[in-house]
């Protein structure tokens, strides 16, 4: 496992190297570039590959609804979505309000 900075070249022995990120160390959204260049057993280096990575958050987010346990009949009351999150990093931008009825 490797966490990767911009600029900074990771040499590795093995063909394979696993991009390291979480919560502490997110790589941005958006496109990624990485470059790879390899080197034979007698020192003669490759030209530069590279690959871009599109980092999208596919992750759900979560909704959480709070309204008051009891509320007087023919009286308003507040439905509140304010604690719900998108943990991939995103911002919630639209809340979509649904009556479904009384409960059988």
């Amino acid at each position: 496992m490797a966490e990767f900075t911009p600029g900074v070249e990771i040499a590795t022995e093995t063909p394979t190297i696993e991009v390291t990120v979480g919560p502490n160390n997110p790589m941005p959204i958006g496109r990624q570039t990485f470059r790879l260049v390899v080197v034979d057993d007698a020192g003669n280096a490759s030209q530069a590959d590279q690959v871009v990575i599109i980092i999208a958050d596919q992750d759900a987010p979560t909704a959480v609804i709070r309204g008051p346990r009891l509320a007087p009949f023919g009286r308003s009351f507040e439905l509140d979505g304010s604690a719900s999150f998108d943990a991939g990093g995103g911002r919630i931008v639209r809340y979509v309000w649904t009556y479904m009825g009384p409960v059988t």
